[in-house]
């Protein structure tokens, strides 16, 4: 039975594309985007989470200064409060990535698609040639989920990440490294 499958023009794209459908990643609400203080703060005063947020922040001001802040967009706010209600916005609007499941991290890994070590060069994948299988659990996954925790884990980033920290980890580096230079690629997790 065939697993959870990410596609994408290289092997990144593929095993970002495959994360993504497993697990949420770090992103910002679409409700949220507020550029000034004042709507900032009506949107935040309006749920139970903003008003933490504000609090977290480092907010504290009275009620009646709330109050009079609410009422009137032009009320002259000191920039150091106006900082404090975006940084409480951003704590709001953004949506932390989920980590890495177990699941994702022990899984075997199967890549179809343009495959290069040393001078041997191979469509994997095909009835010519088995994917290339990997066995995730033997690599190392943290600098990968600190990557995607931060929602700084790009195509290219998680590529070399991989090859590095998963691949070489457990098969070796193999004869002169490992290189995917194709423009499709599959990885399924098994």
């Amino acid at each position: 039975m065939a697993g959870p499958t990410g596609r994408g023009g290289s092997l990144g794209a593929a095993l970002n594309d495959l994360l993504r459908a497993q697990v949420t990643p770090r992103h910002r609400l679409s409700t949220y985007n507020a550029k000034y203080w004042h709507a900032q703060l009506s949107q935040l005063t309006g749920t139970r989470r903003g008003y933490e947020a504000l609090e977290t922040a480092g907010l504290d001001v009275r009620p009646d200064t709330l109050f009079k802040w609410l009422s009137d967009p032009e009320y002259n706010v000191r920039r150091g409060y106006r900082d404090l209600i975006h940084t409480a916005y951003e704590n709001v609007a953004i949506v932390p990535a989920d980590p890495i499941p177990d699941h994702v991290r022990s899984g075997q890994y199967e890549i179809s698609g343009s495959v290069t070590t040393g001078t041997d060069e191979r469509v994997r994948g095909t009835r010519d040639a088995a994917p290339l299988r990997i066995d995730g659990s033997r690599g190392g996954w943290d600098a990968i989920e600190e990557l995607w925790i931060a929602g700084e884990l790009t195509a290219d980033e998680f590529e070399d990440r991989f090859i590095e920290d998963v691949i070489e980890q457990d098969i070796g580096a193999g004869s002169d490294g490992w290189e995917f230079g194709g423009s499709s690629y599959s990885v399924e997790l098994r």
